[in-house]
């Protein structure tokens, strides 16, 4: 798999998660992203913790299958962040492609503080 594979992979993921918004006729009652959409941020973002912790777990345990895993989670979730918000994946891949060859200290030192 190639990078525009991962990049179109991540554009028809974000379209059906558009499609599970509530104001796009998201059915919380046959969708889990529809529900986790209708219930607002307080629920996805608590997912994305659980997410986060479940991949130190996995990592710490030295378990492949389960760090793929729970990264395939914490992306998933994080894409229903992206959707909640009105973004795209497309828009980290051109931050991420900006940053390329970066220093990361440089890149870092450039933020404005939060």
């Amino acid at each position: 798999m190639n990078v525009s594979d991962t990049s179109t992979i991540l554009a028809r993921l974000a379209d059906t998660l558009e499609s599970r918004l509530p104001a796009n006729g998201g059915d919380p009652s046959s969708s889990y992203t529809a529900k986790l959409l209708a219930r607002g941020p307080d629920a996805f973002l608590k997912k994305i913790g659980e997410e986060a912790t479940e991949l130190v777990m996995a990592a710490k345990d030295n378990t492949p299958d389960r760090i793929i895993s729970e990264t395939a989670d914490l992306w998933f979730h994080s894409l229903v962040v992206l959707t909640h918000y009105g973004l795209r994946p497309e828009q980290v891949l051109e931050e991420l492609a900006r940053r390329e060859g970066v220093s990361g200290l440089a890149e870092k030192a450039s933020r404005e503080p939060h």
